[in-house]
């Protein structure tokens, strides 16, 4: 702005230069999303033996196998998507892999003790299963801002929780069927997210549909 009062001209007014748009973060690593996905994929197909109640699966030697897959496959992939997803500034999907990398490491634990005879505690198991359960119903709300794919992923985990919390509470095997097809479900549903991302990572197009937000903006969750 010119002022100039003794020259008897006109203050002249410029107008200020627009504000740079802010610059695009830079992420230290490569999108994780698809190794948590997949880690979680081979976790929960290592399950389904024991969640089908297949004979087979229920001696010593199969259940420390299926004990050492969820303990590589669903805590280790997804505990270095979540933190590398730290790293990237993403709260939401940080949270979510990081957190659920330790429920993993409970399902190795669980599993090698049935192996060698010991049986967890159920009053702990269930009250842990109805934190998880508050847990995941506010992530379910919140991944709802970026992806529909994303909000029927978690819905179906938390069905998966609310299943074990109704087994444990009635003293009831009936849920063991739906319990056993809810894994199933997650199993496809994260095999068909980690396939759809790699896919537009090698061909920088959406080849299979994830979707838009479920309700509100479509932003990346919480950088």
């Amino acid at each position: 702005m010119d002022l100039a009062p003794e020259s008897g001209r006109v203050a002249k007014l410029e107008t200020p230069p627009a504000p740079a748009a802010p610059a695009a973060p830079v992420l230290r690593f490569a999108d994780p999303t698809a190794l948590g996905l997949f880690g979680l994929a081979i976790a929960c197909a290592a399950l389904l033996p024991v969640s089908f109640g297949m004979k087979e699966a229920m001696t010593p030697e199969a259940l420390k196998t299926t004990a050492i897959m969820c303990l590589l496959f669903g805590a280790g992939c997804q505990l270095i998507a979540g933190l590398m997803s730290f790293a990237n500034k993403n709260m939401l999907g940080g949270t979510l892999m990081t957190a659920f990398s330790f429920n993993w490491v409970i399902n190795w634990w669980a599993l090698d003790g049935l192996a060698s005879g010991k049986v967890p505690s159920a009053t702990v198991l269930l009250a842990v299963d109805v934190c998880f359960l508050v847990i995941f119903l506010a992530m379910t709300y919140a991944f709802g801002f970026y992806s529909k794919l994303l909000v029927a992923f978690l819905v179906i985990i938390d069905v998966i929780y609310a299943l074990r919390i109704v087994r444990e509470v009635a003293h009831t095997q009936a849920v063991a069927t739906p319990l056993a097809l809810a894994t199933v479900a997650l199993t496809l549903i994260a095999l068909y997210i980690a396939i759809a991302l790699v896919l537009v990572g090698a061909s920088g197009k959406s080849l299979l549909p994830i979707g838009g937000p479920a309700w509100g903006s479509a932003t990346p969750p919480a950088h």
